[in-house]
């Protein structure tokens, strides 16, 4: 006699990305930490790359009309809990992602994949100026230092610093702003700094309504391989809002999450390795 089926109901959540060949970011990564997170990933691929453990070859940008549809197509057949974005490549997605998250009730995480590990800008000034609209629309902004300095057009080299780029993403329209500290030095410590606004939850420390910033310091793990880092953090971020986690509560402990992910990373390929999503401590 067959067995019965005995179905889960995870909750939903969204991420609309680039594809990484190699596997180590992108929508692989974001899949990975949210089914680590215990949540349902949909995905919507924005570009395919050519990549391995090694570097980029090739990028092949997604026509944002199939973008499009490939949302669509999610949103009416799931209950999408939250939404992130990644990488987004041209200036026409970015305003055609943005025109499809403002107007979803869930929360939206965007994390803005500008910069690469070498310090070279991956988008246009036209797809960076575009970002303008998207921030307006997030719950959440996840730039590390050097894709904050390209959104507030500011130098990001002290945590003082990260809470003023903050403070100006939230002043720009996001909810809040998560600046992370990974390129903020090589100290043994890693400083990332959240600024929350009032409409992140938040009625200011001091009852004004002014934004509140908090800090959250890890040790640094000793390695290179920080390949998806990015990504698996705002994944892991968006998963847990999924999940109905209050915000400052979901990337609490998503950070702290990461040395975890880090430290018992992929070692794969000839390249440096990649982030393990699926390592997180209390992921599901």
């Amino acid at each position: 006699m067959p067995s019965g089926r005995d179905p889960v109901s995870p909750p939903v959540a969204l991420a609309i990305a680039g594809s990484d060949a190699g596997g180590g970011a992108g929508i692989q990564a974001d899949l990975k930490s949210m089914t680590a997170h215990g949540v349902f990933g949909t995905a919507v691929v924005t570009a395919t790359t050519a990549q391995n453990t090694r570097g980029v070859r090739d990028v092949h940008a997604v026509p944002p009309a199939h973008v499009a549809s490939q949302y669509d197509a999610v949103v009416d057949d799931f209950d999408v809990g939250a939404v992130k974005t990644g990488m987004l490549a041209a200036a026409e997605t970015v305003e055609t992602v943005t025109g499809l998250v403002a107007a979803v009730e869930a929360p939206v995480v965007v994390d803005p994949v500008m910069v690469a590990a070498s310090g070279d800008r991956l988008l246009s000034p036209e797809a960076e100026a575009a970002y303008e609209g998207l921030i307006e629309a997030a719950t959440l902004v996840t730039p590390n230092a050097d894709e904050a300095e390209v959104l507030v057009d500011g130098p990001v080299e002290t945590p003082a610093d990260a809470e003023r780029a903050g403070r100006e993403l939230v002043a720009a329209g996001a909810d809040a702003a998560l600046v992370k500290g990974g390129h903020l030095g090589d100290g043994e410590r890693v400083t990332d700094t959240l600024v929350v606004g009032s409409e992140g939850g938040d009625d200011g420390a001091d009852g004004s309504g002014s934004p509140t910033a908090l800090r959250f310091e890890n040790s640094r793990v000793a390695t290179d391989a920080t390949h998806g880092s990015g990504c698996a953090l705002s994944s892991a971020i968006t998963a847990r809002l999924a999940r109905d986690e209050p915000l400052r509560e979901a990337v609490a402990a998503a950070v702290d999450g990461m040395g975890p992910a880090i430290r018992r990373g992929y070692d794969v390929g000839e390249g440096p390795g990649a982030v393990n999503p699926t390592a997180f401590d209390g992921g599901a």
